[in-house]
């Protein structure tokens, strides 16, 4: 960088950049989504107020241009605000910027980076630096997103000092083909099922119960709907407007019921089939469709395994991570409390972890085994 150097610690700038493209993330897509749908549905019953009622729709209308609002800050809000934000890694912090506002992280202190590729754009995702912290009351997540940057694995190579290989930057390619030069795969593995968590469990009767409340609203409402239409006690075009507004409404409902379904019991068996384990002379990587884990050895401390389940060969391989202030599991680690389907350092349901926890060349403790001797 020609011996540029950071304002903020003085440190030599090593690499700069910012995002590539600007994309919006799933979650505000799905607000922006959800408040359009609800606008659209209550300025149609607005309309059939104001005109079969001849009542005033005020508030109907307030409410709607709210919705309408929500909608068009969640597509477009994103986009501005990731738009500016520059990226920059000095001698011994990554920084992210946008105007005064900077988050950063010591290059020391990061105990590991998940990478998510963008499905849309090839060679650009999104780099999250996290750093283990402790559990219990202590327990915290920190962490530092470098989103939609061009080859976010090249860029991880950056940070931990090492120069890019070659093979980095297309995130089509298999994981084990983009390894440091010179590195090589020692174990493999994939989990061999998926867990019902209490979340889960709670997740699948949400979605049962919002079902059968779409069934319920069906049947209540459809009846008086088609009488009215039979007398019609309403134009043509209100009557109209009405049927797309109670259309679009239990649309709305049975999409969010479909969505949950999914999220409760398909995905988590299509994450667990997409996910694959891998312990090479150097690193911890975990590939799970388009999102990766790279964890350095030298941050596991040790290794705890758990059966799956009781009385089953398979187990769970927990990692310890060690960090410069403080010797913790990664957020949501072995002692939960966070989302299960978050791609962590640990291996779920594997048939071999003791070759793997041998390989690690740490200390193991073994749950099923403490509990056995007490």
């Amino acid at each position: 960088m020609g011996g540029a150097r950071d304002s903020l610690f003085g440190e030599q700038i090593v690499w700069t950049g910012g995002p590539k493209v600007t994309t919006v993330p799933v979650l505000f897509k799905v607000v922006s989504a959800v408040a359009t749908t609800v606008s659209l549905v209550t300025l149609a019953f607005a309309i059939v107020v104001a005109r079969g009622l001849q009542l005033p729709v005020g508030g109907l209308l307030t409410f709607s241009a709210w919705c309408a609002t929500i909608a068009l800050g969640a597509w477009r809000l994103p986009l501005w605000f990731r738009a500016s934000a520059r990226y920059i890694v000095t001698e011994q912090h990554v920084i992210w910027q946008r105007g005064r506002l900077r988050r950063s992280i010591d290059r020391n202190a990061i105990s590991y980076a998940v990478i998510r590729w963008h499905e849309g754009v090839p060679g650009v995702g999104d780099l999250v630096l996290e750093r283990a912290v402790p559990t219990g009351a202590l327990r915290r997540t920190l962490s530092v997103t470098l989103a939609d940057v061009e080859a976010p694995d090249r860029l991880w190579a950056i940070v931990r000092g090492l120069t890019p290989s070659a093979p980095l930057g297309d995130g089509t390619r298999p994981l084990a083909q983009r390894l440091d030069d010179g590195e090589r795969v020692l174990w493999t593995d994939r989990p061999h099922a998926s867990r019902w968590t209490t979340r889960r469990v709670a997740t699948a009767v949400c979605a049962t119960a919002t079902a059968a409340t779409v069934i319920l609203l069906l049947s209540r409402t459809v009846p008086p709907i088609a009488r009215m239409l039979r007398l019609h006690a309403l134009s043509p075009i209100v009557s109209g407007v009405l049927v797309a507004a109670v259309g679009l409404g239990m649309l709305l409902l049975a999409s969010v019921a479909l969505w949950i379904g999914y999220a409760s019991v398909v995905r988590p068996v299509r994450l667990a089939r997409a996910t694959r384990y891998f312990v090479t002379d150097r690193r911890v990587l975990i590939r799970r469709g388009s999102e990766e884990l790279h964890l350095d050895r030298q941050r596991i401390a040790y290794v705890i395994t758990a059966p799956w389940r009781e009385g089953d060969a398979r187990r769970d391989l927990f990692l310890v991570l060690d960090g410069p202030q403080a010797r913790a599991f990664s957020p949501s680690g072995a002692f939960g409390g966070g989302d299960e389907q978050r791609l962590v350092p640990m291996f779920a349901a594997i048939e071999d972890a003791d070759t793997a926890s041998e390989l690690l060349h740490v200390s193991r403790i073994s749950l099923s085994g403490a509990r056995q001797a007490a």
